[in-house]
């Protein structure tokens, strides 16, 4: 027998299995399909056993650290107890396996990040990933002579490669980019990481651009607000600014090439307008890094203005509320324009049209509710009844709303646990900003872009977009846990 690897050792495979797992998932269909999600299911579980192995705290102590973990196996448990009355079994189970993929994802990760340094690496190690799979989507379109992409005939166009969803792709983007924009603000990060991740925040700003993803550019502006409140510096206010003056000429300059924007013309034009945009697109990283270089280092030496700006002290939580409720609240107050057809191609229009077809998935959803307060009508539902209720041609499968959606499946039972999932983590959160915003702020903001981008869309079916939200949550909750012990060792008897 081969005797066992020391812990650190251990600890480091775990970590990186954990990191690099959601970023392979995104080169198959996001983890959707049925291959991709039991190989990632057995290799959660898997880490769980590594886990409970060489893990010196396998299970956190703390009240809000085991509410949330609790939250995420208790839902887990009624969407499989759910089978028994759902409509679809296939499809049920599908769900299932999910969900028990997410809790052995957020077992495992919740023990591997407890460690400060650990957490603060798993923050660079998702917006890196998502910057991965942005920078070989747009590969596809700005070099198409060396990187071949098959873009889906749904997509009309819009940037969805490699999670072969549009809006995902671009939900993803945006949480890199908040990331990104997060860690070139840190003044407790080092110069390199600081100019690195300023510079990579042009080409995620172009990945939501081109998913032409109203959700994800909403979702993508309720992170900023999040960011700010969380981190109301200057310093982190000239890191928005500077994303914002370099990214700006990259969106400008696809939006005028048809070839890079929507796929249009021949091989000819796609190489011409991809280097086109290339070309910016270099540019903008370049200036990106040397301004954000420049201020560090004013900021070094005391050249410009340093402390917090003149925000309300306890803005954060308000903040927070208003960013994800206007992300149910928009849709509703703008979705009279429904079609019969859902909105097809990549085109500008698509950012001046807020109109769609939510409205009537959220009405079969809610009457659904109504129907089955107590149980819903079992996992994987919602398709059947939106087939019996429907009044439009639009064959969706989801309610595109984690809310609705559970409430119509799952009944009050699964929407109470699904509000105390979010909540424990939200309590976590508001632990870790107490005492270390610095660590806390960049994962409130990403789990706020999460969030809201899945009040409109169907993110949790997606394990590519979901995991790296779940890794933010572990960090949350392990550090959370963390502080916990740390008073109740320090409090007197």
């Amino acid at each position: 027998m081969h005797p066992p690897l020391p812990a650190p050792r251990a600890h480091l495979a775990l970590r990186c299995g954990l990191l690099l797992g959601p970023v392979v998932l995104a080169f198959f269909s996001g983890g959707f399909f049925d291959d991709a999600r039991l190989w990632a299911l057995a290799a959660a579980w898997l880490a769980v056993l590594g886990v409970a192995r060489y893990a010196a705290v396998p299970l956190p102590r703390g009240r809000a650290a085991l509410a949330a973990i609790a939250g995420l196996l208790l839902l887990t448990g009624w969407i499989g107890l759910s089978r028994a009355w759902a409509p679809l079994q296939d499809a049920a189970g599908d769900d299932f396996e999910r969900s028990l993929l997410y809790a052995g994802f957020l077992v495992a990760s919740v023990a591997m990040w407890r460690e400060r340094g650990a957490a603060r690496t798993a923050e660079l190690a998702v917006a890196a990933g998502a910057a991965l799979v942005t920078v070989y989507g747009l590969s596809g379109r700005l070099v198409p002579w060396l990187v071949e992409q098959s873009s889906s005939m749904s997509a009309g166009g819009r940037l969805d490669q490699p999670l072969t969803y549009w809006n995902a792709q671009g939900a993803l983007a945006a949480m890199g980019a908040v990331l990104m924009v997060r860690v070139a603000g840190d003044r407790t990060r080092g110069p390199g990481e600081r100019v690195i991740a300023a510079a990579v925040t042009a080409p995620l700003a172009a990945g939501v651009y081109l998913s032409f993803s109203r959700g994800a550019v909403l979702a993508l502006v309720c992170g900023v607000l999040v960011l700010l409140a969380c981190s109301p510096t200057y310093s982190q206010l000239r890191a928005i600014g500077i994303a914002v003056v370099t990214g700006g000429p990259v969106v400008v300059v696809s939006a005028l090439t048809p070839a890079v924007r929507a796929l249009e013309g021949g091989a000819a034009d796609r190489n011409a307008q991809g280097a086109l945009v290339l070309g910016v697109l270099l540019v903008a990283c370049l200036a990106a890094a040397f301004l954000t270089r420049l201020a560090s280092r004013d900021e070094e030496e005391g050249a410009v203005r340093l402390g917090r700006l003149p925000l309300p002290q306890r803005g954060v939580g308000v903040t927070v509320l208003v960013a994800c409720s206007i992300a149910v609240v928009l849709p509703v107050l703008v979705s009279g324009d429904s079609r019969s057809e859902p909105a097809f191609g990549a085109t500008t229009q698509r950012f001046t049209d807020v109109g769609s077809n939510r409205d009537r998935y959220w009405d079969v959803a809610l009457a659904t509710f109504a129907d089955h307060p107590v149980i819903g009508v079992g996992s994987a539902g919602f398709v059947v009844e939106w087939q019996r209720e429907r009044t439009v041609n639009d064959g969706v499968r989801d309610a595109h709303s984690l809310p609705f959606e559970t409430a119509a499946e799952l009944g009050v039972i699964g929407l109470v646990l699904l509000v105390g999932l979010l909540g424990s983590v939200a309590w976590c959160g508001r632990l870790v900003q107490r005492t270390d915003p610095a660590l806390a702020t960049g994962a409130c903001a990403a789990l706020t872009v999460w969030l809201t981008h899945a009040c409109l869309d169907w993110d949790w079916e997606m394990p590519a977009l979901t995991l790296p939200a779940l890794t933010l949550a572990a960090v949350l909750i392990a550090r959370a846990d963390d502080e916990s012990a740390r008073h109740a060792t320090a409090r007197p008897g």
